[in-house]
């Protein structure tokens, strides 16, 4: 009988049953979340196809916005405007979309019976978001750069303190609004107050052309109060009353979610 010896080290092969560590989970989490995000077309429309095709458009198409006469001049005003689209579509309404039909189709249940948890699965979604917002405001500046948009180092700096305010505000409203209603709803409420809080952020945009009563009630609606916020960073202030408007909101949405959010 020829006998084998052993090629591999004593305990090589030893099952070892416990989780990983809470780091790789919330790194595998994250990843799994920008994943489904980025190869969902319909969020991909919604997050990167419509703000960039805005921003091209009001910068070049020959349209007398009484908001700049040149590509530059326009650039420098639409830019914190669509920064704000941006953010409003990845951190609200996709989030909001993607989690409504998590919870419906039992995604977040199952995740439920993991090691990972409950906080670790909200954290994994909200970090996929602000990769996504990084990756918005990289393009989006970028475009606005080749129109000729000069803004200052300290105003990109500040910038980019706002856009953290403005992303935990609008991701706290996301996650209220898909972890309480039923994904239908949820579908059909958020894509309404994307048009609404477009619609409310242009007010600002207008400055002096719209009556004062309609533009201080506008910045006191989150997306007023970003696009303001926005605009004031990159010229080199800073617009505490945003920036106080967006705790608010992100605050109060967050205490409600924490209340009533639902994982089925």
């Amino acid at each position: 009988m020829t006998t084998t010896a052993n090629r591999f080290a004593v305990g090589t092969f030893a099952p070892r049953p416990r989780p990983a560590s809470l780091p790789a989970i919330l790194t595998a989490q994250s990843k799994m979340e920008l994943t489904l995000l980025l190869r969902n077309g319909e969020q991909l429309l919604l997050t990167m196809f419509i703000p960039l095709t805005l921003l091209i458009g009001l910068c070049l198409l020959p349209v007398d916005t009484g908001l700049g006469s040149t590509p530059a001049e326009r650039a420098a005003t639409f830019v914190p405007a669509i920064m704000t689209v941006a953010v409003m579509s990845t951190a609200f309404t996709g989030q909001a979309i993607a989690l409504g039909f998590d919870r419906r189709y039992g995604a977040l249940k199952r995740l439920g019976a993991t090691p990972i948890p409950r906080w670790g699965i909200i954290a994994g979604k909200s970090i996929a978001v602000v990769i996504v917002v990084a990756l918005q405001a990289l393009i989006i500046g970028a475009i606005g750069l080749a129109f000729g948009w000069r803004p200052s180092l300290v105003g990109l700096a500040l910038g980019v303190v706002v856009i953290g305010f403005g992303t935990v505000t609008f991701s706290a409203l996301g996650l209220l609004l898909g972890g309480t209603l039923k994904a239908e709803v949820v579908l059909a409420l958020a894509n309404l107050l994307w048009f609404a809080l477009v619609g409310v952020g242009s007010l600002v945009v207008m400055g002096d052309r719209v009556p004062a009563a309609a533009h201080w009630i506008a910045r006191c609606v989150p997306s007023g109060a970003l696009t303001e916020a926005l605009d004031q960073a990159t010229h080199g202030s800073v617009d505490f009353f945003g920036i106080g408007v967006l705790l608010a909101w992100a605050v109060g949405a967050a205490v409600l979610a924490v209340r009533w959010f639902r994982f089925q």
